[in-house]
Formats: structure tokens, C-alpha cells, sequence
């Protein structure tokens, strides 16, 4: 096949195409010359050689015809946004699609903030790089629109090099590509593009050291190709000798790369053992060790320069052997020798040049396969050159599973100031908002995407500009202002930091609620008892919290008696006896979830799903006591016992509104509120032996009423029970209680 650069204008473009595919490209040529002509790119390069420039580009990727006529069509929405809709009619859906994601990819460049040259230098620039890399890819659904977006990289590069341009502009897009543009070239491994990439950006960012070196390897040129393919013909000629297949192919230095190499080892570019090298793939590792012999035995070997990566590979896995020889006239020459396994692993796996090279050293093995796997799939196209480009199966399979190839499990959203933020997939802008800062998450009150106003419950994509609407920093001070328990709903919030932050906040919430409750109760008590002046902390100390807040918590939830802190004031105090505590002098210490709170009842209405379902406060049922439904009038379905008394009456005037219920499963640590009604003679202690009864039985009691009259005390207990059977057992003791005369559930 011709090779593209020898071909002039049309042919350039339609190379390897077939003809119905040649005049399709040819249509989107005529259709966009109308509304190109005339006009430049912001680089001030005249739209229409831009535009033919990528697609030359492309021609020598041998790139389907999609690609092409997207990398033809994209300057189109800026150029004459009126015609944009009639790409997707006109050349498909999947080049209108093409068209959009390059645009998306455009706005990195076009966003100040995200000019990667211009980070600061760190392990945070390096991060930010990073994710502008992965960014560029999730992006990109099609994988070949990041193919299209490094020719048109490639296309201004050699517009300003061609004009001899040196100034801010050509700088920031030399150092943009240093950073962005190249690296992702070399990750996919598309060689053609990533050294001239490199290249032409030192040429702009280094000057001076970039004519220094084109002009010492331009004077010996000729005489380095005449020596080296020499010395290939040479090892050729003993390889076949000695019955060993070999392929055996120049490595050309490219100017950045010497440079690289001068600045990383100072050393002088007349030392550098590299600048004429060639690689050998053989078969088998036997083979290796056979052409090395073959090798030292022609020319000289220069020990320290010997490295064997089969027998002690590196740590990434990278296998080859190196060595540096000495030839004719005390030239040096290095040869690599692997097999095609390793030559494999070193260019698509972990030990991919990318890897030591970029210095990244990341630990995303997930994102490492997904580019090891696209660079085997553009290798997988350059072993195929020879198919014409549209015909057979194998190209329709490289084409589909590039299309599918993308790294889509992260989205990246920017700020209005084009700061660049990660976030899970499916993040809406309350992730977005919490993302920024917790505060301005907690005062988000709705977002706008591209400059429209959107639900926050929207899932955002790639390359979208979000920005918050918050409430007035006066209004979230004074509690007016705050996240919506809705957003804990699904659909709100994907990620679970933001979930969590949320959760947070209610907790706060509640939690000064009843600080704030507790206090006005304590400082109440304590004004009742005429005890103003004691010292608070020393209060919590003698009723046993190591903190004030723990003691304000404790009378805020009513999990302690205000009967024990009057107890406590008066300890001290001569003669005083202490009484019996009454109701509320049993701590309430109960963890499990109870449907009086909220817990799911494990109630199931028959024929029905999804009712709301509530436990009638007459008689709480508790499981398994045989229950009927009631049909209330606005709270759902009321369930009672069967037996209860206030049923009966209900169902004699509204028999209608009666449905069978049944218990179902409920949570594990379920709990329901009895009532246990005690009659028995008073005595000291009585309260306490019974509080020991229920305490044994795991009976978190949760509400305690005493009266005494006439020697007789009548107690009414509430507790939380998981089951009937649990509560018999405790009604079957407390009737041995010493005194007690009767005991029941009420």
C-alpha cells in the first residue's frame, strides 16, 4: 500500500478507503466547504485546511469512515452551529455522536483553569494531570474521538511549526500536550502520533535545546542510518546462518527522547549508548541467550552496560535483555532481545512504557486493563493494515469494540471556574455540592447544568459545568437553612460520602434539640428545688456521666428521672430519707428499633401491598396475638388485637372498613410496647424487685406509673417486648413476687 504522505490532496484523505466510502467522505468535504470558507480556528489556522489536516492524520491511522468524517464535520457547531443539525440526517447518528464528544473534549482546552502546564509543580499537579487523562477518556463513549481530538492536536502543532509561531499561545498548547495529549498517545500506543506529539511540543517549550539536538543528529544522520541498517544486514545474515528466525528492526531516537535521556542521566549527547539501536524478536527465551552469543561474538560488549530483565525482570514484569556493544570506529550500538510474549507484555501490559516513563506509578488496576486492552485493540488494527479499511469482519469488530471501549465508572464534572471534580457515576448535584465543601452542600437549594436550571435529582455526565445555588450563609446560621430529608431518598445522592454528610447533619440537629431540651429541664428542676447555684459538672459527676452534655442528652431523651437529679441536690442534705423512685426513675437504655418510632411492624395486610400500617396505642398487639386490621381516616390501617374492646365497637359502626391482617416478618431487634398492670401489698423494694424481673427477661421498660393507697400499690408498667411469649414468661414471675396479688397484661 502507498503510503498516505506520498499521496496529494483528495487521495490523501480517502486513503485505503473503499469508493462508496471515498465519496461519502468526499460529500462531507463539499458539504462543509461553504461554511468554512473564509473562516479560521482559534488557533488562526483557515478552518478548511484544519479540518483536512485531522482527516489526513486519521488516513494514516487507517481510521474507519466514521472517523474521518467526524474529524472533517467538528468544527462545524462553532463555525455555523445552523447547520449542526443536519450531520446526524445527513451522515448518521453515530457521526453526530462522534461530533459531540469531540466538542466535549475541546471544552478542556478551552477552560483556563484546566491548562495543565500551568499546575504547580507536586504531587497535586501530578494527581490533577492524572485525572485530566482519565477524564479524557471517560469522556470519550467512542474511543475514536480521542483518536480524532490527538490529530487535531497533531494538525496545530504543525501549523505552528510550518509558520515558525513562538509565542504565549503556541507555549500554552505545547506544554497543554506535554501534559494531556501525548501521554494518553503513548498509553494507546499510537506511536506515529505520540513521538511527533513530543517533538513539536519541546520544540516550543525548549528552543534552543531543541535546534541544539536536531542540528547534531541532522550532521550525522545519514552516516547513523547507513551504519545502522549495516549492522541489521550484519546480524542478519549471522542469525540465518545459525538457523535462528528472528525480526530484527531500527528503533529511531526522536529529539525529545535524547533530551530525556541527556537530562535524566547528565550525560553528553556523545556518550548516549542509544541513538543508534535496533530490537530482536525471536521465538523462545532459548533463542534470546542464542542471538546475545551471536551478538557479543560480533562486536565488543561493554559489560556495564549489560542488563539481563529475563533472568531478573523488573518489578512491573518488564522481561528483555540489554546490551550496549562496541562496532567499527568505536561507534556504540544497543540491541534489545525478547521474545514476542514479552515484546507483548512490555508494550500493552503493566510494564507499559507509559508506567516508568510518566512516573505516575498508579494503583488503579481496573483503569490499567482497560488501556492495556485499548492498546491491544490499536495493535490489533496495525497487524490488519493490509485489510482494506471497510471490508471483512475484521474491521467491523475493531470498529464496534472501539466504539464500546470506555472507562466509565467515574464522571467528571467541572465548576464554573473550570475547576475539574471526580465523581461516582450517577452523582447528581447534591453530590456535586457536598464534593465542593460540606457547607455548601447542607445550603444547596437547586444547580444549574450548562447554564440551565435543573432537578437536583438529575444524574450528571461527563464534561458538564455545574453550578450550586446555596441559601444565604445568615439563613443556615440561624437554622432555616439545611439539607432535605428527601435527599437520604434513592435517586438524591450517589455516593455514600454524600449520604453520609447528610446523615451527619440531622444528627447534629437532633442532637442540640436535645441538648437544648435537657438544659431548659435541668435548669427548670433546679429552680424548682432552689439549687441554682450548683455547679453543673459536679452534678453529672455524682450522677455518674464523665461529661454536662452526657447528663443534658440523658434528661433531653428522658432516658433518666428528673426524680433522681432532685434525689442527688438533697444527698447531702441531714434527715432526709430517700423514697422510693416512682415512674420515671428507671433509666430508658432501649437500642432496638420500635414500631412506636418508626420500625417496620412485620405486619401483612391481605391482598395488599405497601399500606401504612400503625399499632393501636388501646391495646398494642405484639406478635403473635391474633390481630384484624381497621381502615382509619388518614393514617393508614390501625391494627388492634382481635379481642380488643374498642375494635368491637369500631367494627359494630363500620363493619366495612375491617381487612384480615396477619403477622409477616419483621426487622430482627423489632420491639412492641405492652402495658403489665401489677396489684400488689406495698412494701420497700417492691418496685425494684420488680424492675429485676424485667430486667432478667431483656424487658426494656419504657414507662412506669405508681400509686399507693391504703397499703396497696398499683403499678402500670410499659415495655418493649419482641414477643408474647417473652412478656408470659415475665407476667409468670413477678406473680411470685413476695406481696404481689395479681399481675396481667392490661
Amino acid at each position: 500500500m502507498v503510503s498516505v504522505a506520498t499521496l496529494d490532496g483528495d487521495e490523501q484523505l480517502t486513503a485505503g478507503l473503499r469508493a462508496e466510502d471515498s465519496a461519502r467522505l468526499m460529500e462531507a468535504v463539499a458539504f462543509v466547504s461553504e461554511p468554512y470558507a473564509g473562516k479560521v480556528v482559534p488557533t488562526g489556522q483557515e478552518a478548511m485546511a484544519f479540518s483536512r489536516a485531522v482527516v489526513a492524520t486519521l488516513a494514516a491511522l487507517k481510521t474507519d469512515i466514521d472517523s474521518r468524517v467526524a474529524g472533517m464535520l467538528f468544527e462545524l457547531p462553532v463555525l455555523a452551529p445552523e447547520m449542526a443539525a443536519q450531520i446526524a440526517p445527513r451522515f448518521g447518528r453515530e457521526v453526530a455522536d462522534m461530533v459531540d464528544g469531540i466538542r466535549q473534549l475541546m471544552r478542556l482546552h478551552e477552560s483556563s483553569s484546566l491548562q495543565p502546564g500551568r499546575a504547580k509543580a507536586g504531587s497535586g499537579a501530578a494527581s490533577h494531570l492524572e485525572t485530566l487523562r482519565k477524564m479524557t477518556l471517560a469522556m470519550a463513549t467512542d474511543m475514536r474521538v480521542v483518536l480524532v481530538r490527538l490529530a487535531s492536536r497533531l494538525a496545530t502543532l504543525r501549523y505552528f511549526a510550518e509558520r515558525k509561531l513562538e509565542n504565549e499561545m503556541t507555549l500554552r498548547y505545547a506544554r497543554e500536550t506535554f501534559d494531556l495529549y501525548a501521554p494518553l498517545a503513548n498509553r494507546l500506543g499510537v506511536w506515529q502520533l505520540k513521538w511527533e506529539l513530543e517533538d513539536l511540543s519541546f520544540r516550543f517549550t525548549e528552543p534552543a535545546n531543541y535546534k541544539r539536538i536536531a542540528k547534531m543528529l541532522e550532521e550525522k544522520r545519514a552516516e547513523r542510518e547507513q551504519f545502522v541498517e549495516a549492522s541489521i544486514a550484519h546480524l542478519k545474515s549471522e542469525l540465518s546462518a545459525a538457523g535462528i528466525r528472528a525480526e530484527v528492526y531500527g528503533r529511531p531516537k526522536h529529539i525529545f527522547s535524547i533530551w530525556n535521556k541527556m537530562r535524566g542521566k547528565a550525560i553528553d549527547f556523545s556518550r548516549l549508548h542509544d541513538v543508534r539501536a535496533f530490537r530482536v524478536i525471536v521465538e523462545d527465551v532459548k533463542a534470546c541467550y542464542a542471538v546475545l552469543s551471536i551478538v557479543h561474538n560480533i562486536w565488543i560488549p561493554i559489560p556495564e552496560e549489560f542488563d539481563d530483565y529475563i533472568a531478573r525482570p523488573k518489578p512491573n514484569g518488564y522481561q528483555s535483555l540489554h546490551t550496549v556493544v562496541e562496532a567499527e570506529d568505536s561507534r556504540t550500538l544497543e540491541v534489545q532481545i525478547r521474545t514476542q510474549d514479552m515484546h507483548r507484555f512490555a508494550e500493552y501490559g503493566v510494564a507499559a512504557h507509559w508506567r516508568y516513563k510518566e512516573g505516575t506509578g498508579g494503583t488503579d488496576d481496573t483503569y490499567d486493563q482497560k488501556i492495556a486492552w485499548l492498546r491491544q485493540l490499536l495493535a490489533w488494527k496495525s497487524e490488519v493494515a493490509d485489510v482494506v479499511v471497510g471490508e471483512g469482519e475484521t474491521d467491523r469488530q475493531w470498529v464496534e469494540q472501539l466504539k464500546a471501549a470506555s472507562i466509565n465508572d467515574r464522571i467528571y464534572v467541572l465548576t464554573p471556574q473550570g475547576r475539574l471534580l471526580e465523581l461516582p457515576t450517577g452523582s447528581t448535584p447534591i453530590d456535586f455540592a457536598y464534593q465542593l465543601h460540606s457547607d455548601i452542600g447542607h445550603r444547596c437549594r437547586g444547580a444549574k447544568v450548562d447554564g440551565a436550571m435543573v432537578p437536583l435529582n438529575t444524574p450528571l455526565k461527563n464534561g458538564q459545568t455545574v453550578e450550586i445555588v446555596t441559601a444565604k450563609g445568615e439563613a443556615a446560621v440561624a437554622g432555616t437553612a439545611g439539607p432535605s430529608r428527601d435527599w437520604l431518598a434513592d435517586g438524591y445522592a450517589a455516593s455514600p460520602r454524600t449520604r453520609s454528610k447528610i446523615r451527619a447533619w440531622f444528627n447534629a440537629i437532633e442532637q442540640a434539640e436535645t441538648l437544648s431540651h435537657g438544659r431548659a429541664m435541668l435548669e427548670k428542676t433546679l429552680q424548682r428545688e432552689g439549687k441554682t447555684s450548683v455547679n453543673l459538672e459536679d452534678l453529672a459527676q455524682r450522677l455518674g456521666f464523665a461529661k454536662l452534655d452526657e447528663l443534658l442528652l440523658a434528661v433531653g431523651n428522658e432516658r433518666l428521672s428528673l426524680r433522681l437529679v432532685e434525689q442527688a441536690l438533697h444527698a447531702d442534705e441531714p434527715g432526709r430519707q430517700p423514697s422510693e423512685p416512682d415512674a420515671s426513675v428507671l433509666p430508658r437504655q432501649s437500642r432496638a428499633s420500635s414500631v412506636t418510632r418508626g420500625a417496620k411492624a412485620g405486619v401483612l395486610v391481605l391482598g395488599t401491598e405497601g399500606l401504612l400500617t400503625q399499632m393501636a396505642s388501646c391495646c398494642k398487639p405484639a406478635p403473635p396475638d391474633p390481630i384484624v386490621g381497621f381502615i382509619t381516616r388518614g393514617r393508614g390501617i390501625s391494627i388492634h388485637r382481635a379481642s380488643c374492646k374498642n375494635l368491637s365497637q369500631m367494627l359494630l359502626r363500620a363493619p366495612e372498613r375491617m381487612v384480615q391482617t396477619t403477622w409477616g416478618e419483621a426487622g430482627s431487634d423489632t420491639v412492641y410496647p405492652v402495658d403489665v398492670f401489677v396489684l400488689a401489698q406495698d412494701r420497700q423494694g417492691l418496685l425494684r424487685d420488680i424492675s429485676d424481673i424485667f430486667l432478667r427477661e431483656k424487658i426494656n421498660v419504657i414507662g412506669v406509673s405508681t400509686r399507693s393507697s391504703k397499703g396497696q400499690a398499683v403499678m402500670s408498667f410499659t415495655g418493649e417486648i419482641s414477643s408474647t411469649e417473652q412478656l408470659q414468661r415475665a407476667i409468670k414471675v413477678i406473680g411470685e413476687v413476695n406481696g404481689v396479688l395479681e399481675v396481667k397484661r392490661h
